[in-house]
């Protein structure tokens, strides 16, 4: 357990940016999986709400320095080109 006040802090500090990281990460992996079920489904327009969603959500995972920017790139990348291969 730590001992000095600063310690103390950092310790509260780094729980809730953890909750927070996690609660960015968890948005945006949901997001992914509605846009996902759209697909299977073959509904192109809830796939389409979906996405713009998950993309909102993506951005804002890696604004926040959670997620890699080449890593929310590559996710969007890949769930536009699954959308619009859909007929």
């Amino acid at each position: 357990m730590a001992n000095l006040k600063n310690a103390k802090k950092r310790i509260l500090v780094n729980k809730k940016k953890e909750e927070r990281n996690n609660n960015y990460l968890a948005s945006a992996k949901t997001a992914v999986k509605n846009v996902e079920r759209a697909v299977a489904k073959k509904d192109k327009g809830a796939a389409e709400d979906n996405l713009k969603i998950a993309i909102k959500r993506i951005d804002k995972a890696a604004g926040a320095h959670v997620m890699n920017k080449n890593t929310s790139a590559r996710k969007k990348s890949r769930l536009t080109k699954k959308v619009n291969a859909m007929e």
